[in-house]
């Protein structure tokens, strides 16, 4: 190893203080027990990876941890370093990303979370700390669900508005359900479904996806099935999205695949005495193509695929 590879960590520099937060929920979260900052961290590591550890170390609880947001603070490193650099702090040990499915009853959303530790970890630290996590969340989860924090009282919630009565408009049933059964999924009630909403926006969050509205319409089936599993627009965009090579030939048959392939598993139905009891499932996302998974099945924070084949 180089000697210049042994030099201390450089530390975050000042713009990591004016670093974005992530929605509620979301982003940077530290896992405890963790040894005292000091100016051996990361010693080992390459100049790089030395450098966004440093960086990210020093972050907030929440920060943005999404290869853009880091990469906008950095200015030595673009999106591609970042990216390989958040690979090598995950085969180091040092983080994990992880979807967590979090709320209660049928109030649920995925969250993506960056579990980062100062002090690197094995697979087996990994897998048993997600374990405990994925059954034991920590007490900060009830804030992120939208319950008031320790100390604060609820504001109180604005008194509806009367609503003037009026007439109801005359209906002809047999008329409403044939008009419903000829509109298209997405405009059966007026507005662009969120299966379809979602595909739409895909072109806008990386253009390499862009579709057009009748690849949209042949698709909304395939993601609404989705929606009907519990995920969300932002898992959605983000499986759809993440990890995507160079170049798409196809947008469609791409994205076609993808929602074939990535459909995520269908939660078990909940029964009336279990409605109130909070639902948590958890999944390690591959830090080289997004990929989620249990997480005894990553290794150095990379599924299968990309252990064997390496980085790109």
């Amino acid at each position: 190893m180089a000697v210049s590879n042994l030099s201390p960590a450089l530390h975050a520099p000042a713009s990591s203080r004016s670093h974005p937060k992530a929605k509620p929920g979301y982003g940077k979260r530290s896992v405890p027990k963790q040894r005292r900052d000091g100016e051996g961290d990361f010693t080992l590591l390459p100049e790089r990876e030395r450098h966004i550890a440093g960086y990210v170390d020093a972050l907030p609880e929440g920060a943005a941890m999404d290869i853009k947001s880091l990469a906008r603070s950095q200015p030595l490193y673009g999106q591609m370093a970042v990216g390989s650099a958040l690979r090598a702090l995950g085969v180091a040990g040092h983080l994990r990303h992880v979807r967590c499915l979090s709320g209660e009853g049928d109030q649920v959303r995925w969250v993506t979370r960056t579990f980062w530790s100062r002090t690197a970890h094995d697979n087996e630290w990994w897998t048993a700390f997600l374990a405990a996590e994925e059954h034991h969340p920590a007490p900060q989860e009830a804030t992120e669900a939208g319950a008031p924090a320790p100390g604060e009282a609820p504001e109180p919630e604005p008194a509806p508005a009367p609503v003037p009565a009026q007439p109801p408009a005359p209906v002809v049933p047999q008329q409403r359900t044939a008009e419903r059964a000829s509109a298209p999924v997405h405009m059966a009630a007026g507005d662009p479904s969120p299966a379809f909403a979602a595909l739409a926006r895909l072109g806008r969050t990386d253009s390499r996806l862009a579709l057009s509205a009748a690849d949209c319409a042949a698709l909304e089936q395939a993601a609404a099935e989705w929606f009907a599993r519990g995920v969300d627009a932002d898992y959605l965009t983000h499986a759809l999205t993440a990890g995507l090579p160079a170049s798409v030939d196809s947008p469609f048959g791409f994205v076609r695949r993808r929602l074939r392939d990535k459909l995520p598993p269908r939660l078990p139905a909940t029964t009336p005495a279990a409605q109130a009891t909070p639902v948590r499932r958890l999944m390690v996302e591959c830090t080289e193509c997004g990929a989620p998974g249990r997480p005894e099945a990553f290794h150095d924070g990379l599924c299968r695929p990309c252990r064997e084949t390496g980085p790109a």
